[in-house]
């Protein structure tokens, strides 16, 4: 039973990938002046918000400044999140299936890299967006980061339980293989 539960939810785990490619998506589709406003709007309240932490003073002036200055690596530092995020979606369903170790990595960094390309193609298609190889480069370093990630966690997290339960298979099997050689010594020795 516990095997055919699993077996019916494992499909469900690309779910937060599809659902992270939905969102890139869904970023990409604004025009370049809605992407403007958001991103210029999230480092206006990164620029407040470290205004009121490190109790700076600065005016309503000096804060909009500031956020001109710090939007387009804002804007980098969400390509590079977005893509990390998906990475870490594609990577564990994967891992749950089976892909373990250099093909994990290569097979997710294939989607990852091929989505990144395929959105930036999309964009040339919104107004006041364009495609850019820069942004493929900078999506696929958070992909990178995001691969890099479920590689330490599965190798630190999950494969030790996988190792402690193939000893227990392996110390049971042997086990067996003792009981099997005393039983078939006592049927000689009668």
């Amino acid at each position: 039973m516990n095997k055919f539960l699993l077996n019916i939810l494992k499909p469900f785990s690309f779910l937060p990938a599809l659902l992270m490619m939905y969102v890139i998506y869904s970023f990409s589709a604004q025009t370049g002046e809605v992407s403007g406003n958001l991103s210029y709007k999230v480092s206006y309240k990164l620029v407040e918000i470290g205004n009121d932490v490190l109790e700076t003073g600065f005016t309503q002036e000096q804060i909009s400044r500031y956020a001109h200055r710090i939007e387009h690596p804002v804007r980098k530092l969400a390509h590079m999140t977005e893509y990390f995020l998906l990475a870490v979606a594609v990577s564990f369903p994967f891992y749950v299936y089976g892909l373990r170790g250099f093909a994990l990595m290569v097979v997710a960094g294939l989607i990852c890299v091929g989505f990144a390309a395929g959105d930036e193609y999309h964009q040339s298609f919104v107004a006041g967006r364009g495609p850019s190889k820069k942004d493929v480069m900078i999506d696929s370093i958070g992909a990178f980061f995001g691969i890099l990630f479920v590689r330490i966690i599965c190798w630190t997290v999950l494969a030790p339980f996988r190792v402690a339960k193939r000893l227990e298979e392996r110390a049971r099997r042997r086990e067996r293989a003792l009981d099997r050689a005393r039983e078939r010594r006592a049927g000689r020795v009668r």
